[in-house]
């Protein structure tokens, strides 16, 4: 996990302190896991689609505590990095 990318979920959520650095970076760091683990995808953290994908998906779940349905919008992109992953593995 980059710092970069907590820095950027810190802003995406108007967060400026420091003390949930330790919870939101481990919500980054499960979330990574869980898109290579669980989905087969090769996080690239210099790829900014793939940094903001995390960044988003991060805030969306400290915001819902993980409760609900993913949004539409984060299935959607979700399912365009799995196809983009399978089309790499292929092409």
């Amino acid at each position: 996990m980059s710092d970069q990318t907590l820095e950027l979920l810190k802003v995406n959520l108007g967060i400026m302190s420091k003390n949930r650095d330790t919870y939101l970076s481990t919500i980054i760091e499960s979330i990574v896991n869980e898109l290579q683990t669980e989905q087969g995808v090769s996080i690239d953290l210099d790829n900014e689609l793939h940094v903001m994908f995390i960044v988003d998906y991060s805030a969306w779940r400290y915001r819902s505590r993980g409760e609900g349905i993913l949004p539409r919008n984060l299935q959607f992109r979700l399912h365009n990095l799995v196809l983009s992953e399978k089309e790499n593995k292929n092409g």
